[in-house]
């Protein structure tokens, strides 16, 4: 399913252009637009799903489960040089700015904690 209005959806359509780090059947990994990091990266599935939850509770979509989580964990060695961040924010209230489910990878200086 894509979602006309969804930013997600027309980037991973190839409508709106974007930096394409990794991409396969199901994963599309690009570039942050706005990174909080030198090394800010957005791990999304092709297929629209509004957030993570909606992706745990189909029992069709272990593969995308597991895909989302490898290649968010690859890329993020990829490109640390002693460690990343993987955030996934869900919901009005836990930072979610796009309704199309995205993993954030961080890398490349120290993270603090809290987060926020």
């Amino acid at each position: 399913m894509v979602t006309d209005d969804c930013i997600f959806c027309k980037i991973a359509g190839g409508e709106i252009p974007a930096k394409i780090v990794f991409r396969n059947d199901k994963v599309l990994a690009v570039e942050d637009v706005n990174p909080q990091a030198p090394v800010h990266l957005l791990v999304m599935p092709i297929q629209h799903y509004d957030s993570l939850l909606q992706v745990v509770c189909d029992q069709d979509t272990e593969d995308l489960q597991l895909g989302l989580i490898e290649a968010s964990a690859t890329l993020g060695q990829k490109h640390s040089t002693g460690g990343y961040r993987i955030v996934v924010n869900t919901g009005h209230d836990g930072g979610q700015t796009v309704g199309h489910l995205h993993i954030h990878v961080l890398a490349g200086r120290r993270m603090t904690w809290p987060p926020g």
